[in-house]
């Protein structure tokens, strides 16, 4: 494997999951470089626009957790289709674990905060979601649900009388909606299934499990050392099994990923299970 990209990033990623002895082999054995370290792993991160299409909605919240100015700002670019974490972002809520003092907004953001609702400056936040009649203006009045106490807020409001169905929808996809609001808002397939298309997902290790395809995600883990320390064992633990028992210490098995990697468009245990049962 001669090219420094993607592919060998992915397999490099899941050669730190076995041991030195095996990793050094195997980058031996199909021309894999050398890890990256934390230096080359920080300027990586702050390439603008490094990633293929949308950033998973669930991975920026991973991200703004570290809350860190300038890594909020890269994670920024990505929330496209998110104006509440946009807005959140450009008014410094923090979203780290047990934190409560503000951040200092980006300077480099000053004057991009989205548009606030007409909606929420006449009836308020509670107000605005419940007269959500679409879904544009659902998720309107669910931009200014940003801080811990405007969740609690709404989860009371839903509590008292529940929330209408477009604003339950677009409370739902937010990545930072309490799981236990987002499990009393709905349960069915359907639902499910439509949070999971939003980039919403339990935790690191359902990402790393569930979502393609496989070098995207694992490009992306690549970064966690970096971009989401906190969370990235999680992914590299559910991970850890699938490696040593598809993989383990056979260098054809690691070729075989090598070349299939940047193809294959299944999960990262398909493509783990599929390279190994090649070889």
């Amino acid at each position: 494997m001669r090219d420094n990209g993607r592919a060998a990033r992915t397999v490099g990623f899941l050669l730190g999951l076995t041991d030195e002895e095996t990793a050094e082999r195997v980058r031996s054995r199909i021309g894999l470089p050398s890890q990256e370290d934390p230096v080359a792993l920080r300027r990586r991160l702050a390439r603008p626009w490094q990633w293929p299409g949308r950033l998973p909605a669930s991975v920026a919240l991973w991200m703004l957790e570290q809350d860190d100015p300038d890594l909020n700002v890269t994670v920024w670019r990505y929330l496209t289709t998110d104006s509440g974490l946009r807005r959140a972002v450009c008014r410094g809520v923090p979203f780290g674990p047990g934190r409560t003092e503000p951040l200092p907004p980006p300077p480099t953001l000053a004057g991009e905060e989205p548009e606030v609702p007409e909606s929420y400056v006449h009836h308020g936040l509670v107000g605005s979601l419940r007269r959500a009649t679409a879904m544009k203006t659902a998720r309107a009045a669910a931009s200014m649900v940003l801080t811990r106490d405007d969740w609690r807020t709404v989860t009371a409001a839903d509590a008292e009388r529940p929330l209408p169905g477009y604003a339950r929808w677009a409370l739902s996809v937010r990545p930072d909606c309490p799981p236990a609001l987002r499990a009393r808002f709905g349960s069915h397939a359907k639902f499910t299934h439509r949070v999971r298309q939003a980039g919403v997902f339990d935790g690191p290790a359902d990402y790393a499990t569930a979502h393609g395809p496989a070098v995207d995600v694992l490009d992306l883990l690549s970064l966690g050392p970096c971009a989401f320390p906190a969370r990235a064992r999680a992914a590299e633990d559910a991970l850890r099994p699938l490696v040593q028992d598809h993989l383990g210490r056979r260098e054809d098995a690691w070729a075989v990923l090598a070349q299939l990697v940047e193809t294959f468009h299944g999960t990262v245990p398909e493509l783990v299970m599929t390279a190994g049962a090649i070889a």
